[in-house]
C-alpha cells in the first residue's frame, strides 16, 4: 500500500485508546468520537438534542452540538433558557443529568428538574423535595417517549447517517426533520380529538 494514502500515516494505533486527538474525520472536522455506553464502540458523530412537551409528544426545541461529555446538559440548559414565559415547567431527564451543577442551573431558570436519581457510587442531586410529588413519577414514565422522536428522526427522517458535513448544516437538517415529525404527528392528534 502506498504510505501516502494511509489515513493515519505510519503510526500503529493497535492497543492504544482512541481519542479525538488521535482520530479525526477526514471529511467532517466537527464530528467527534463518542461512546453511547461503556460497552459500545466510539464513533465519529454529532449529537442531536430535543425538548418534548409531555402532553402530546411534540418537539418544542431541537439543537445540534459536537459530541462531548457535557453536551447533553449544556444543550438542555441552553434550550430551557430560551423558552418563553414565566410559567414554571418541569424537565424529565435520565441519570446523565443528575449532577449538582445541572440541577442548580435548572432551578435557577425556574425549571423543576425531574431527573432520574443516580444511585451508583455518588450522591444524587435530586432530593425529597422533588421526588415526593406524583408529578415526578409521571415525568419519568413519560420521559421515555422521547425515544419515539429519535427513532422517527433516524428511520423515517433518514438521519441515522448524515449526508451533510459540519455542525451547522447537520443541525439545520436535524431541526428541519424534528419539525417534519411534528407535522406528521399533529394530524393524528387532531383526528383523535374529534
Amino acid at each position: 500500500m502506498n504510505p501516502r494514502r494511509r489515513r493515519n500515516g505510519e503510526h500503529d494505533f493497535h492497543g492504544e485508546k482512541r481519542s479525538n486527538e488521535t482520530h479525526a474525520s477526514t471529511t467532517d472536522p466537527d464530528a467527534k468520537l463518542y461512546k453511547k455506553s461503556s460497552g459500545s464502540a466510539a464513533k465519529l458523530c454529532h449529537m442531536g438534542h430535543v425538548v418534548m412537551e409531555n402532553r402530546n409528544g411534540l418537539v418544542v426545541a431541537a439543537e445540534m452540538t459536537q459530541a462531548t461529555g457535557r453536551a447533553e446538559r449544556e444543550a438542555a440548559s441552553a434550550m430551557m433558557a430560551e423558552r418563553d414565559g414565566d410559567q414554571r415547567v418541569t424537565l424529565g431527564a435520565d441519570k446523565a443529568y443528575d449532577t449538582a451543577d445541572f440541577v442548580a442551573e435548572m432551578r435557577r431558570l425556574g425549571v423543576t428538574p425531574h431527573v432520574t436519581q443516580s444511585t451508583r457510587g455518588r450522591r444524587s442531586a435530586i432530593d425529597g423535595r422533588t421526588t415526593r410529588h406524583p408529578g415526578y413519577t409521571a415525568s419519568l414514565r413519560v420521559r421515555k417517549r422521547i425515544e419515539e422522536v429519535f427513532g422517527w428522526i433516524k428511520t423515517v427522517g433518514c438521519l441515522r447517517k448524515t449526508r451533510h458535513r459540519g455542525t451547522a448544516l447537520v443541525g439545520w437538517m436535524f431541526t428541519f426533520t424534528a419539525a417534519a415529525y411534528n407535522l406528521v404527528r399533529i394530524p393524528k392528534l387532531l383526528a383523535g380529538a374529534e
